[in-house]
């Protein structure tokens, strides 16, 4: 039983390649019958002739590799393309930077460990980008003798 001009005129009218089309082995007799597009089209309308589903690609590797990053896996050199300042802005970093310093400053405002202008100064140095980090106020602070003695 040659069917092969119904599959050619059935994948034309699926919009798909001959390979795709699928029939139902049940009613081959009914398809050898159907000799015109409209007596096809009646056919699919009936599910005897179908589209086979396409082969897609698969997600799971992706999705595996999403949780890795998340958890702060490969994320090493060999991963990242463009500069340093493409990932994280330099405006950004500075702003991470300066938050921590002036936060670290208030801090020991608080606690009374140092006054008001000492403040002052620390806050007007680390704007002007003196302090590399907070550890480095900390040295700056030994060094100047800026720390208030404790009142016993």
């Amino acid at each position: 039983m040659r069917l092969s001009s119904q599959k050619g005129i059935s994948a034309k009218i699926l919009k798909v390649g001959t390979g795709k089309v699928w029939f139902d082995n049940t009613r081959l007799d009914e398809i050898k019958e159907a000799i015109t597009r409209s007596d096809l089209r009646g056919l699919i309308a009936k599910k005897v002739i179908q589209k086979k589903a396409g082969k897609g690609t698969s997600r799971v590797r992706a999705r595996k590799r999403i949780v890795q990053r998340r958890k702060g896996r490969q994320k090493g050199q060999g991963t990242r393309k463009g500069k340093s300042s493409a990932r994280l802005s330099k405006k950004e970093n500075w702003m991470n930077v300066i938050r921590g310093q002036r936060k670290f400053i208030r801090e020991l405002k608080t606690k009374e460990l140092i006054d008001v202008s000492t403040y002052r100064l620390l806050y007007r140095r680390s704007k002007g980008g003196y302090f590399r980090n907070k550890r480095h106020i900390k040295l700056y602070l030994t060094e100047q003798k800026l720390f208030k003695e404790k009142k016993k």
